[in-house]
């Protein structure tokens, strides 16, 4: 396959099946960063174990709030694999089920954070300056608030409503979640796009008549992916974080529900007769986050190798 050298004018014939392309070169980029791929792989396995003990009972072994009073605080064993709590519940089958719910609100509110920032960010770049004025300050205001305390009080506004599908109680914390971190993205979009609109596919683009709505998102959006996906996946984690901080003051979802939080905080109220209690869970947190943290850190320097 011949690429065009833009420098030289030469056509440049690479190999078959070593053909030049962004997401191609950053996968190989990605699959030499060690500490990446570990992350990665890792993630997959915690994603496959939590799904699977949904879907087939050999791997929970238990029902997540069926209790043994016979078996309250066992330690780790082959019959509790992280012991029990409290109640005598497994906690094994409770921690796979928190970290389900951890996966679904962390992945569930960065949708809802691609859609307000993808939006805002391009609104504010292509609308003009009154637009863009508007929306940054806007912005800014919402990226003064404290973080938690904003999730808190949007998650008591939220609580009770029976809004449309807004009585499901994991989609008011992924939209009080949401409804926070969307400024970052929002940001990024402007930035790239403003630094796009003097390039000159895009000045092509308008002298043949295409719509700005076009441009947006034929021309200009795909080209700020990038960037995007890093945000992303750097922003799972801090949605798992924000929703296992809720559920260790108390405002997450509501017992007994396993979030990893509350799980957390009911282990923290007995770390003196039973520190496994609280290691588990506190550990799957601490595990999920550098996972994503680890991947995020690959990607950023797959898709821009000049960041490092």
């Amino acid at each position: 396959m011949g690429v065009e050298a833009a420098t030289t004018g030469l056509a440049i014939d690479l190999p078959p099946g070593r053909e030049s392309g962004l997401w191609r070169d950053a996968f190989r980029r990605l699959l030499r960063n060690r500490l990446a791929v570990a992350g990665l792989i890792m993630l997959l396995s915690i994603i496959a174990l939590a799904v699977g003990a949904g879907a087939i009972d050999e791997i929970a072994r238990y029902d997540p709030d069926f209790q043994t009073h016979a078996d309250i605080h066992e330690g780790p064993s082959t019959a509790h694999f992280f012991g029990t709590d409290n109640l005598g519940r497994d906690t094994w089958s409770r921690v796979l089920a928190g970290v389900r719910i951890s996966l679904q609100i962390g992945l569930g509110t960065q949708v809802i954070v691609l859609a307000l920032g993808l939006v805002v960010g391009a609104l504010a770049a292509m609308g003009g300056r009154l637009s863009d004025n508007v929306l940054m300050r806007f912005t800014d205001i919402m990226y003064a608030f404290p973080d938690l305390l904003f999730i808190i009080l949007m998650r008591a506004v939220l609580e009770g409503r029976d809004w449309l599908v807004l009585s499901d109680q994991r989609l008011q914390i992924m939209l009080a979640i949401g409804l926070v971190n969307w400024t970052t993205i929002a940001r990024l979009v402007r930035g790239q796009m403003l630094a796009l609109q003097g390039q000159d596919f895009v000045l092509a683009a308008r002298a043949l008549g295409a719509r700005p709505w076009r441009i947006v998102l034929v021309h200009m959006l795909p080209n700020t992916l990038g960037p995007v996906v890093v945000a992303v996946t750097f922003g799972i984690p801090i949605a798992i974080f924000a929703e296992a901080a809720l559920g260790f003051i108390g405002f997450s979802l509501p017992p007994p529900t396993a979030s990893l939080g509350r799980l957390a905080k009911d282990g923290y109220n007995f770390v003196q007769l039973n520190p496994w209690f609280v290691v588990f869970p506190a550990s799957a947190i601490a595990l999920l986050m550098l996972c994503f943290t680890f991947l995020g850190d690959g990607l950023r320097d797959a898709l821009d190798p000049r960041s490092r």
